[in-house]
């Protein structure tokens, strides 16, 4: 028996159901679990046959119970009618949360050891009314922790690159880089480096300002907030280093994470260093959760050419089969 993972559809118009059946059907995939699709049938359906792709699906009645052989069990979401594939509409917003939401229920009731989610459109979401910075906030109100302490880290090779702040604007990004939010994600992103097998982490931490901030002429944030909150972890026993610019911070050999200020800082780096490959695991929550660093794609939806290859990778690192 292996492990039962669940793979959450993500924005039914757009690559989402594509991605998750073809990594359902993937010979590495099958090898290391298997897989549970979460979303709706309708959808399932629509991009089956759209993309032509010959992966045989079964619902079922809950992610406890198995599929028949040679089929792969999808837990029906909703909702029933099909998705109006390439569009932003607040349905499609709701149906993503619905079953990333359903997905995680089940990871924390215990049919499943951990959740991978497909693309959201998060302009969708907004549409549909939902409040929506990230699936790492969301992950952490789903299973009852503050969305503070959760953290996103992007995996790629041998590399892990944890963000201090997300989905929001790059003014309200620096407003939230405090000495305690910092010394939050340093202690998220030990604990995990330590959960996987790490005895002891060390961790690279990039300044905001460029060249951090050239001791003080460019901003005086990495004086007054980033350097004590480095100095704070040390006496926490944490191995963290810093601040760096982070231009040059990537190349710097011998550590196995690094810490990042605000999305671009790091979604620049793994994007151009690992492009459609890259796993986003979400840290500091009680559930392992995996989601891929790409867009739902929704120009080429239903057309069969999207790379599941992120899927596969972000199944990989909740299963321990990469570094991450």
């Amino acid at each position: 028996m292996t492990p039962r993972v669940a793979i959450a559809l993500g924005d039914p118009a757009g690559i989402g159901p594509e991605l998750a059946l073809k990594a359902a059907a993937d010979p590495r995939v099958l090898a290391l679990c298997t897989p549970v699709l979460f979303g709706p049938a309708a959808a399932v359906a629509a991009h089956r046959a759209a993309a032509g792709l010959a992966v045989e699906v079964a619902v079922v009645a809950g992610p406890e119970h198995p599929a028949p052989p040679g089929r792969v069990a999808l837990v029906d979401t909703g909702p029933a009618d099909p998705p109006r594939l390439g569009v932003i509409a607040a349905e499609h917003g709701r149906a993503a949360l619905a079953a990333a939401g359903a997905a995680i229920d089940a990871a924390r009731a215990g049919h499943v050891v951990a959740v991978v989610a497909c693309p959201q459109t998060e302009a969708a979401i907004h549409q549909a009314g939902i409040a929506f910075d990230g699936y790492p906030s969301f992950v952490a109100r789903r299973t009852g922790i503050a969305a503070e302490d959760a953290f996103l880290m992007l995996c790629f090779d041998t590399t892990r690159i944890v963000h201090a702040t997300l989905h929001v604007s790059l003014a309200r990004a620096i407003a939230l880089i405090t000495q305690e939010r910092l010394a939050r994600v340093l202690a998220a992103t030990d604990a995990a480096l330590r959960r996987q097998g790490i005895a002891a982490p060390r961790i690279a931490v990039a300044g905001l300002n460029p060249h951090a901030g050239e001791a003080g002429a460019f901003g005086r944030e990495e004086i007054e907030t980033i350097a004590p909150a480095i100095v704070e972890a040390a006496r926490a026993g944490i191995e963290a280093e810093g601040p760096f610019g982070a231009d040059t911070m990537f190349h710097r050999p011998g550590y196995d994470a690094f810490v990042v200020m605000y999305h671009d800082q790091g979604h620049l780096a793994a994007k151009l260093m690992a492009r459609n490959r890259t796993a986003g695991v979400t840290i500091g929550t009680p559930v392992v959760f995996s989601s891929v660093a790409h867009g739902s794609a929704l120009d080429i939806a239903g057309r069969g050419e999207a790379s599941a290859e992120a899927v596969v990778e972000a199944i990989r690192r909740v299963i321990g089969a990469g570094p991450c």
